[in-house]
């Protein structure tokens, strides 16, 4: 299977970084990932032809997420937030990035793990209301209110976000 093997290193990153927006936690993301890859691999035959994989495996990992939130397991440990890969001559300060990922990491680790998904989805990957709530399984309401409570939230437990991301003027 050298054409998985490649679409596995290829995108794995991109991959690990949703599913620890998802969890929270580097290690149940690791475990979200790997669980996702096992089931796009028996899948593999007719999604490769298709282009469809990438896809296929991140609806997995939110239809896995939601499963895991319905058994209501416990989150754990917070690992490191994945590091993306900065394009040549991207240079920025350090110490700005590493301030504005520990105070996002901590804000989105106060959400519900049902906030955190809706904002994964609807702002990391711009889905609409609509694509969120047939990713997830949930009604568009349901979207809609989680993330009117998680933006909410937000804007208590980290207020200096509103100034970085905008969340002023996103979803009152």
């Amino acid at each position: 299977m050298d054409e998985f093997d490649s679409f596995v290193r290829s995108r794995s990153a991109a991959l690990l970084r949703s599913a620890y927006l998802l969890t929270g936690d580097q290690h149940l993301a690791e475990d979200l990932v790997q669980s996702a890859l096992a089931r796009t691999h028996r899948a593999w035959g007719r999604l490769h032809d298709r282009g469809n994989a990438e896809a296929y495996t991140r609806k997995v990992m939110y239809h896995l997420q939601v499963s895991w939130w319905r058994r209501r397991v416990p989150e754990a440990m917070p690992g490191e937030l994945p590091e993306p890969r900065r394009a040549a001559g991207g240079a920025a300060d350090h110490a700005d990035q590493t301030t504005v990922r520990m105070t996002l990491r901590g804000a989105l680790l106060r959400l519900s793990a049902k906030q955190r998904a809706v904002l994964v989805l609807r702002y990391f990957e711009d889905c609409t209301e609509t694509e969120a709530a047939e990713l997830l399984g949930v009604a568009v309401g349901t979207v809609k209110s989680q993330t009117s409570k998680a933006l909410a939230k937000l804007r208590v437990v980290a207020p200096e976000l509103a100034e970085l991301y905008a969340l002023e003027g996103v979803a009152r």
